[in-house]
């Protein structure tokens, strides 16, 4: 086969063109550290790292909603713990009541007390963060009633717990689950059904009443049990409430560990090896250079040139 001048210099000139496309990519790889840039460039990387962004984000989403159980989870037991304090020192008042040393005036002084409590124990049930009520259900902005949004315990005027909106809000309960990892959902409200029921606030109102109306010791004793069995379902709730915790804080360690393991693969994937690039540019310098070198010599021998 002929090789002809102008056969040189278009193998010259391709071999340069694909030298200066080499040379472009190793830069290109050294000034944003991926290996690609385009999917064209090698589409199962392009794919690969969709997944893994993909597998990241999702992982990041159910991370920001662990957050959202530690401000449920968190909130609810400070409420429950403002609970058992009030209850714990209605029992004291019940003791102190039924031991026979108090007189008609200084029992209306405890029930005054015990009062005040009660109001205490309704802003405990109706205890609101980020606008949220926590027990109320899935109800967090409240209950609606008379085209109205309602809190789950309201109060009159004179003071007195509308009974029956309890007895309605608590058949009405639905539980707010949150998804913390694919496929698994934790209840993250404390059902008021186990706490602000309208048991405890009638028993609270006929301890206030007893008070008032001078009945024998040996009656006003009976509240004590009943103020403690109200105290004690607080307590199984707060206990169920740490046990959750603990459950939360094992899910995070692992969503940490996947969150570290999806990174670490799509680092593997589509981030490139600066060592090797800087290697490889280097290298590709020195090819280009001698390929211009060579091109130089193939190009300047020409018939003129033997002509002259």
């Amino acid at each position: 086969m002929r090789v002809t001048q102008n056969m040189l210099s278009n193998n010259m000139l391709r071999n340069l063109s694909n030298s200066y496309s080499n040379l472009d990519k190793y830069m290109e790889q050294l000034s944003t550290g991926k290996k690609i840039t385009r999917p064209s460039q090698d589409p199962v990387v392009a794919m690969k790292g969709v997944n893994y962004r993909t597998q990241v984000a999702e992982i990041e989403q159910f991370e920001r909603n662990m957050s959202e159980v530690n401000n449920w989870t968190d909130n609810t037991d400070a409420a429950l713990s403002e609970a058992n304090k009030v209850l714990q020192r209605m029992r004291e008042l019940a003791v102190q009541a039924s031991n026979g040393t108090y007189e008609e005036g200084q029992r209306t002084n405890i029930a005054e007390e015990i009062d005040q409590l009660k109001a205490h124990l309704v802003e405990v049930a109706n205890t609101q963060v980020n606008n949220k009520y926590l027990f109320n259900g899935t109800k967090t902005t409240g209950t609606e009633r008379a085209g109205e949004m309602t809190p789950p315990v309201i109060v009159d005027d004179a003071g007195n717990v509308d009974l029956d909106e309890i007895t309605n809000n608590l058949a009405d309960m639905n539980d707010v689950y949150v998804e913390v990892s694919k496929g698994t959902k934790i209840q993250v409200n404390s059902n008021p059904n186990d706490i602000f029921t309208r048991e405890l606030f009638e028993d609270v109102e006929s301890f206030s009443n007893a008070l008032r109306s001078g009945v024998p010791d040996d009656q006003l004793s009976v509240h004590i049990g009943v103020i403690e069995s109200h105290a004690e379902q607080v307590i199984n709730e707060r206990a169920n409430i740490g046990a959750k915790m603990n459950r939360v804080e094992l899910i995070e360690d692992r969503l940490s560990n996947q969150r570290v393991s999806a990174k670490s693969m799509m680092s593997d994937n589509e981030d490139a090896d600066i060592e090797e690039v800087i290697i490889n540019l280097t290298t590709q310098e020195s090819i280009h250079r001698a390929a211009l070198s060579s091109g130089s010599r193939v190009i300047q021998p020409t018939l003129l040139d033997f002509l002259r």
